[in-house]
């Protein structure tokens, strides 16, 4: 049987297939391909044996292609071949069972060149979603779910440091010991949103949150900076307003570039909600980002006692991976690749293990301040944060008195500028006196 999958719409002169790469994700294994140009190509699949084959136009392989090596040990891949059809390559990937291609091209982004992208999925699995978790019974008492999301993998490395460390890297051995610390606490859970070197796209690291019904979202970071001497550990919340330093504003475009390293295919960047989804959308994320505040605080709080701080303030900026309307998200930068002596510091692993304790620690602190409703933490805690719709005619002195709380504790709980207040503004109040 033979089912033609896709073709490219670029015409290329001779191309050299320089080298090939493979990442495997619980649902789907990725083969890259490094090209000197875009490539036209046919991809299609063989039975008996299972085989899928992409054929390349005016196309050559390199000296330093490599093909049979990357196949090695590999999941659904056991063999990847090539052979010469004129002027043409073939190139045979022997497969585990039928499995569902999907091929796309990338075009320059640094630090690659052209590639050719084959994501090979499971016949139960579908290109477009992660696979859907099990739906558990509602329980009265609960774990608190943490997702913790290891920023970058696949063929995104994140920053690269002087050492050769790679971001990828790093924060998944610090995601998984943040997991196994947050399993240690009664009541608490974590759960890894990625769990090996696999690219995971912004928006749908959110969408595996939610589908753990996660209370909290925390993405882990250790990025770079243009300047070597920038150091110190840093907590992000999200802000529509723009970012609230220098540093923010580089981090936040350099992370929301991450689809286009990773490679995401038919990817755009430009939103295409309609104006009342966004309005809604808003309203919802308002008290979300209240919320996240607070996690921040805390979380930064904690990392100050075991590392050193690039600002004492929790930052804001347009992080694609914190905007989840209905799950409070941070972003945790452990320190800069960039910065010889941090880097030294963030491989080592009394050092992650430490940065793992102390965001544990904030963690357990913000969830017990304001505990998710239906948890283990919520029956056992009386004392909570509450979210307040601001009405007509109500002051901030009026809701001091009347949650038995403090003006200024209002204030530090949603970082207000002032005490005017708007109708219909979300404000978190936090425990009375």
């Amino acid at each position: 049987m033979l089912a033609l999958l896709s073709a490219s719409s670029w015409v290329a002169a001779q191309v050299t297939v320089q080298g090939v790469r493979m990442h495997e994700a619980p649902n789907y294994t990725r083969v890259v391909f490094d090209t000197s140009a875009g490539v036209t190509y046919k991809l299609f699949t063989l039975d008996n044996p299972a085989r899928v084959v992409i054929d390349l136009e005016q196309a050559t392989t390199g000296a330093k292609f490599g093909g049979a090596g990357a196949a090695v040990g590999r999941k659904r891949v056991k063999a990847l071949r090539t052979a010469r059809q004129g002027a043409n390559l073939r190139i045979v990937l022997d497969v585990q069972g039928q499995l569902k291609p999907k091929g796309f091209s990338l075009a320059p982004v640094a630090p690659y060149g052209h590639r050719l992208v084959v994501d090979l999925f499971s016949s139960d699995a579908t290109p477009s979603k992660p696979k859907q978790a099990p739906v558990s019974k509602p329980r009265s008492s609960r774990d608190v779910i943490v997702a913790v999301d290891a920023g970058h993998g696949g063929e995104d490395p994140g920053a690269v440091g002087p050492n050769k460390a790679r971001e990828k890297q790093v924060v998944l051995q610090i995601s998984k010991r943040l997991v196994n610390e947050i399993n240690k606490v009664p009541g608490f859970q974590g759960k890894l949103v990625r769990d090996g070197d696999y690219y995971v796209s912004l928006r749908e690291r959110t969408l595996i949150a939610r589908q753990q019904r996660a209370d909290l979202f925390v993405s882990v970071h250790a990025d770079a900076f243009r300047i070597a001497t920038v150091e110190g550990a840093s907590v992000y919340t999200l802000s529509d307003r723009g970012a609230s330093s220098e540093t923010a504003r580089w981090l936040a475009a350099k992370e929301n570039q991450s689809d286009l390293i990773g490679g995401v295919g038919d990817v755009s960047l430009v939103g295409k909600t309609d104006i009342l989804a966004q309005v809604l959308l808003d309203m919802s994320m308002e008290a979300n980002r209240s919320n996240s505040i607070l996690a921040g605080r805390s979380v930064l709080g904690e990392l100050g006692s075991v590392a050193k701080l690039h600002k004492d303030v929790v930052e804001q900026a347009g992080f694609v991976v914190l905007k989840s309307p209905d799950i409070p998200s941070i972003l945790v930068e452990t320190g800069y690749l960039s910065n010889p002596k941090e880097a030294r510091r963030l491989v080592t692993k009394s050092y992650q293990q430490k940065i793992a304790k102390a965001v544990t620690k904030g963690i357990v602190a913000y969830m017990k301040s304001a505990p998710p409703t239906g948890t283990r933490i919520a029956a056992s805690t009386t004392n909570r944060s509450k979210s307040h719709r601001i009405a007509r005619g109500e002051t901030l002195s009026g809701l001091a008195s009347r949650y038995g709380t403090s003006m200024s504790k209002i204030r530090m709980a949603n970082q207000l500028a002032s005490d005017s207040l708007r109708i219909g503004q979300v404000l978190l109040i936090p425990p009375a006196l």
